[in-house]
């Protein structure tokens, strides 16, 4: 039975420096020496990839090594559940995490790599007087504990001030590593968003080029925060940013937004008298446009309805001409946007529309100006299901909407972002159902909300990943004057309200409205620490490997955590031989933390393991784990493995 301990891989976050190395190694095995890398042999085996140059084009800043190097370093924290305040616990798959979301990130690397759809933060704009998290990695939870004033400490959390001497450096080894890790827990197909100030939006583009490749920025949104105002010396700052960047552009959907009623009643005003589509609203757009590039098999002449021949204007004529009779295009040649056989099918199906005029850039066959339009027909209908392309200049979305929202919660918070925004986000990077959405700078949790809304709007189960930490409020401020001692507080509490305003908006939706709730702590499982004074007190100490007053459900989560399973996954619990067994995920992970683990007891709680573990019937290998101590001897432990591996059940471990 293979014991697991503070320092066993199970135990600790992703290693990504471990999985990075077996890729390279796959890819690479000629580069690889008694185990480590050769980068001689790497860069014969790259070729002219490798840049070899001293002065190379990038974004540099003091500590960025170390930054890197920090986000590669696994997290041996934990999550601890909080099902006191969370709101529908048993069912819900959403969660709201208290923590410093470095540490956050690393420890959701296991369950969540690859399954979230949609990233958007709102971190902070390094206006000089927003919170920047002063990463110091000696002991990362310590130092978080101390920063937010939950274990005595002298730290201080302060702002980024521009009289540092180190602004953007400090901003840039915050967000790094973050972004860095983020990469990992998206899609194939998903995105992140990002709002940031004009201070920060250029190096967050370069820093985000590398992280994400810049071949994959999709755009950069320009958000009108207000219109006028007289803030500021030179101009009054009325807009922030949103960096779109897919996980991978070849594989994310083309971005579709509604269409507003602005456009509807202005665009798509005319009306089918005939056929099928009679009622319907559709608009023209012309056949020929002079922008189209030539192309040999869309240069033909079209018969109109009184048999005059048409063309686009071009600088070669055929003797003879007849309709759908193709002419090879010179440069400069206008051409249609069809084929032929394209536009014949279309104009079967009546969505051609032919219109006289005397301002037309057809020709006849001789060249002639002609007395038609072509055009066809775009049906308000079929853009309604399909939506349009979207501009990145968004002007329904300002603060003031927020700052109404906020107000009918009773909820005190500057600068948060509008739901409508989040929602506008989400359908546009093709947020579906059951897809998950994740904000690691959460704030007043509007991302949270905006999660919630899209579900109850469309009657679907949208999935939300919320973390904050518990940076204290300011003592005389309106958050702390309304009650909230930090900012994760205040989180939660507008999750709560909103959940409660949309059911009572919304009494006949029975989707998910709640959260799970979870806190950063250090990990359930001890490390060695020996005292070289007293050994034999040290012994004592440390035969217990959980750390004492945690809870049996805080030590399931974390090997839910550690072992890769969703955090929402179903816990089964039932008692076999007198002592409580979990099941977690049908079976693909099954955990006794009991006492008093005799060799009487041992048979008959195996075979009731094996019984369960056959009802169950996972489509995976069963992991079971024990606690070390809950053994009363070597005997009982072994005769528990050996019952269990003759069962078939190979993976048996303890903590």
């Amino acid at each position: 039975m293979k014991k697991l301990d503070a320092e066993s891989p199970e135990t600790k976050s992703a290693d990504i420096i471990s999985g990075n190395v077996e890729v390279m190694k796959s890819l690479f095995p000629d580069a690889f020496t008694e185990g480590k890398i050769d980068f001689e042999v790497l860069k014969q085996l790259l070729g002219g990839s490798v840049d070899e140059r001293e002065e190379k084009y990038g974004l540099n800043w003091h500590g960025k090594r170390r930054a890197r190097q920090i986000a590669l370093t696994p997290s041996a924290g934990t999550l601890l559940p909080c099902p006191e305040e969370s709101v529908d616990w048993d069912t819900t798959q959403n969660l709201m995490i208290e923590g410093d979301n470095l540490e956050v990130l690393k420890l959701l690397q296991k369950s969540y790599a690859g399954k979230v759809k949609l990233i958007y933060i709102d971190p902070p704009y390094n206006t000089g007087k927003d919170f920047v998290y002063p990463d110091d990695f000696r002991d990362s939870i310590k130092n978080y504990l101390e920063l937010t004033g939950q274990i005595e400490g002298g730290r201080k959390i302060s702002s980024n001030t521009d009289a540092s001497g180190r602004y953007h450096t400090d901003w840039l080894n915050m967000i790094y590593p973050r972004l860095y890790i983020a990469r990992n827990l998206l899609k194939p197909n998903g995105a992140i968003c990002i709002s940031i100030g004009e201070t920060e939006v250029s190096n967050l583009t370069l820093a985000c080029n590398e992280i994400f490749g810049e071949e994959n920025l999709v755009t950069i949104c320009s958000r009108v925060m207000k219109t006028g105002g007289q803030k500021g010396v030179h101009f009054s700052p009325c807009v922030d940013y949103i960096l779109i960047y897919a996980k991978d552009i070849s594989s994310l959907e083309p971005f579709r937004s509604e269409i507003s009623q602005n456009v509807i009643d202005k665009v798509y005003t005319k009306v089918e008298v005939e056929g099928p589509r009679k009622g319907e609203n559709y608009r023209s757009m012309g056949l020929y446009q002079a922008m189209l590039d030539p192309r040999a098999n869309q240069r033909y002449f079209i018969e109109c309805p009184d048999g005059q021949l048409v063309i686009p204007p071009g600088s070669t004529f055929p003797s003879t001409f007849a309709d759908g009779e193709q002419i090879k295009p010179n440069d400069g040649d206008g051409v249609w946007r069809w084929t032929y056989a394209r536009y014949k099918a279309e104009k079967q199906s009546g969505n051609i529309e032919f219109i006289k005029s005397d301002r037309t850039s057809l020709v006849t066959h001789d060249g002639a100006p002609a007395v038609w339009n072509i055009y066809y027909k775009i049906w308000l209908k079929d853009r309604l299901e399909d939506g349009q392309l979207p501009g990145n200049i968004l002007e329904k979305f300002e603060s003031r909407h927020s700052s109404a929202e906020l107000k009918k919660l009773a909820i005190p918070f500057e600068f948060a972002k509008p739901t409508a925004l989040l929602k506008f986000l989400m359908t546009i990077c093709g947020v579906k159902n059951d897809d998950i959405t994740l904000d690691f700078f959460a704030g007043s949790g509007s991302a949270a909300h905006a999660v919630m809304e899209l579900a109850v709007e469309t009657n679907s189960r949208q999935r939300f990943v919320s973390v904050q930490l518990p940076e204290p409020t300011a003592a005389e401020s309106e958050e702390r004057k309304a009650g909230f001692i930090n900012i994760s507080e205040l989180t939660k509490e507008r999750i709560r309200r909103a959940a409660t305003a949309l059911r009572k908006s919304s009494p006949m939706f029975a989707g998910d409205l709640g959260f799970r709730a979870f806190k950063l702590e250090n990990s359930n499982i001890r490390a060695w620490d020996a005292d070289p004074a007293d050994l034999e007190d040290s012994l004592l100490k440390n035969a217990e490997h959980l750390v004492q007053g945690r809870k049996e459900q805080d030590v399931l989560y974390e090997l839910l955590l550690k072992l890769g399973l969703d955090l929402c996954v179903p816990i089964e619990t039932k008692t076999v031989a007198g002592k409580t067994v979990h099941s977690i995920g049908g079976g693909t992970l099954i955990v006794c933390l009991a006492d008093g683990l005799t060799k009487d007891v041992v048979e008959e709680l195996a075979n009731g393991i094996v019984d369960w573990r056959k009802a169950l019937a996972p489509a995976v290998d069963t992991r079971v784990v024990f606690k070390d101590t809950g053994f009363a001897d070597d005997i009982a432990k072994t005769n528990m493995a050996a019952i269990l591996n003759q069962a078939g059940i190979a993976d048996v471990r303890s903590l």
